[in-house]
């Protein structure tokens, strides 16, 4: 390998550390080389759907039973909390139908 194309796969090594990425070579099955790229590709983004996706692979992995409480807890983190909105509906009588 000459000295430049060296320098090249150094400085694309320095710029993926810089974004928190690290090349790694993994062994598997043949059927499943798309499945275990487009994982590491969606789990490479860093945004909210990554975040999901990572917490329920090692969720699976782990053969832990889901945590109690994660409805509980996504409604305490509302937007609407201490909003002071009146969600009761009002006590009206049905229309008359005539059968």
């Amino acid at each position: 390998m000459s000295s430049s194309q060296k320098r090249a796969i150094e400085k694309y090594r320095s710029r993926l550390s810089k974004r928190g990425l690290a090349r790694f070579e993994v062994l598997g099955r043949k059927a499943d080389q798309d499945l275990i790229r487009t994982l590491a590709r969606l789990l490479a983004d860093g945004d909210a759907e990554a975040a999901r996706l990572r917490a329920a692979v090692q969720q699976n992995i782990s053969g832990q039973p889901a945590k109690k409480g994660g409805i509980l807890a996504a409604l305490r983190r509302s937007p609407l909390v201490g909003a002071d909105v009146d969600f009761s509906r009002s006590k009206e009588g049905g229309r008359k139908v005539e059968i």
